[in-house]
């Protein structure tokens, strides 16, 4: 649910340029999320699960 202002979302209140800001950043999180991801499976064994060690 998001936030309202009277009976309008605060989304419908936001500038274009504040928009389009709000969406870069959310690229680079998204791409930041999805770099970390590749590195983390980079040199795994395509087919062969990997293992999960914990405490």
């Amino acid at each position: 649910m998001t936030n309202r202002i009277g009976n309008k979302d605060i989304a419908h209140q936001r500038s274009e340029e504040e928009k389009k800001r709000i969406k870069a950043s959310n690229q680079t999180m998204e791409a930041e999320k999805k770099a970390a991801a590749n590195a983390k499976y980079r040199n795994a064994i395509e087919g062969q699960e990997t293992e999960t060690r914990g405490p």
